[in-house]
């Protein structure tokens, strides 16, 4: 073994197995408790439309109960009240991730409604400008790195001792294929993404010791508004992708919940460090 993977290796073997997770729903009883992430308690940021969304829904699906969160409290509200009527276990609050004082409400929220926190799901980003990356001013420069890439660590470093008390836990980044195939005219939106993947090792091996997985799931062209803003950036030929699913069918919000779900889950235990192309395509053919 070479010595400098020793730590990662001793880290890694105190990870969850998956046999403690298939017993613990073998000899669960009735309701929520069969149900895979039944009394685990998810943070989702962006979560009130799109692929943020269609991600709490599913966590909620699944047993979570999830802390929905966005910029507008209309939105908020509209979005919990969406998932109530389904029977979901939900609960939001205003957070605009760029803001500390917005972080700190957060999870000021989660711990408040449950006491803790099992899982960070960060898809709020911004992309202000359509442009090429050296037109972009410094206060651009700011805002999307500070949303897109700076805040998911910030609010992992507040959350992360109350994941810790858990026991274990799972992060999951958001990036996108624009970090693997820049798109034109979304200069600094690409670097951001980029930074993303660069993020999610990092952390995977900062947090293994503590039993937290961390991951990124890399969405292609996926029907949301955000995509729908930018469309004129979509891409419409073979020249930028290669010729695999992604020409047959636009994704959609729900083909990243499930991956999300599963990366969540018990069965996943054994994941972390890794970035996932939801494309229709994979970057690395």
């Amino acid at each position: 073994r070479i010595p400098m993977f020793r730590p990662l290796i001793q880290s890694w073997k105190r990870l969850p197995t998956p046999v403690a997770a298939h017993s613990m729903r073998s000899t669960s009883n009735g309701g929520n408790c069969s149900l895979k992430l039944a009394n685990k308690v998810a943070v989702v940021t962006g979560s009130t439309n799109g692929i943020g969304f269609s991600i709490a829904r599913r966590l909620a699906q699944d047993g979570a109960h999830v802390v929905i969160s966005s910029r507008k409290q209309q939105n908020v509200d509209r979005a919990v009240a969406t998932l109530k009527k389904e029977g979901l276990g939900v609960s939001g609050t205003v957070c605009h991730v760029g803001k500390a004082e917005d972080r700190e409400r957060l999870v000021a929220t989660a711990l408040e409604h449950c006491g803790g926190v099992d899982f960070l799901v960060c898809v709020a980003g911004v992309n202000p400008l359509v442009g090429g990356t050296l037109k972009s001013s410094e206060q651009i420069w700011d805002k999307i790195l500070g949303v897109n890439v700076k805040a998911p660590a910030l609010l992992l470093s507040r959350l992360l001792p109350h994941m810790e008390n858990r026991g274990q836990g799972s992060v999951v980044l958001v990036s996108s294929v624009a970090a693997y195939v820049p798109v034109p005219r979304l200069g600094v939106y690409n670097v951001s993404k980029t930074a993303l993947l660069g993020l999610t090792k990092t952390l995977a091996v900062e947090l293994a010791p503590k039993s937290i997985r961390v991951n990124c799931i890399v969405p292609g062209y996926i029907n949301t508004d955000f995509s729908q803003s930018h469309k004129h950036t979509k891409p419409n030929s073979h020249s930028m992708y290669p010729p695999l699913l992604f020409p047959y069918r636009v994704g959609q919000p729900e083909d990243c919940a499930g991956l999300v779900a599963f990366l969540c889950s018990p069965e996943a235990s054994y994941i972390t460090g890794e970035s996932i192309a939801v494309a229709g395509w994979s970057p690395h053919l």
